[in-house]
């Protein structure tokens, strides 16, 4: 079984920063795929962004230009570095690990609150 820890949440006011990191319990070289998603009370859990074997990234569109996720491959660690928040950034975030198409792994969640 493949862990996620992550870690990194908290309150921030609108404007600023939080970096959210996700540690895995295996060599992210035995990861195609992570992914941060995020769920809003009362919302479905949705896409945010992603980081390939290979380092191509993706992101939804409304934290593009906002959000940069990374990862140290040495560390077993993916971050996503959130800058310019606001408070409808406000929900759970999840880490999640895909090994192959059918094989995914999530973390706990953290929180992050964006509020004044």
């Amino acid at each position: 079984q493949v862990q996620l820890v992550e870690s990194g949440g908290g309150l921030v006011q609108p404007g600023g920063s939080l970096r959210l990191s996700c540690t895995a319990s295996i060599s992210l070289f035995s990861i195609n795929v992570m992914r941060w998603y995020r769920q809003a009370p009362g919302k479905e859990r949705e896409f945010v962004a992603s980081i390939t074997k290979g380092g191509v990234t993706n992101y939804v569109d409304f934290v593009k230009g906002r959000f940069t996720i990374s990862k140290d491959n040495a560390k077993n660690t993916m971050y996503l570095q959130m800058n310019s928040l606001k408070p409808e950034d406000t929900a759970v975030y999840y880490c999640n690990a895909g090994t192959d198409f059918f094989t995914h792994f999530w973390g706990q969640g953290t929180q992050v609150t964006v509020s004044s």
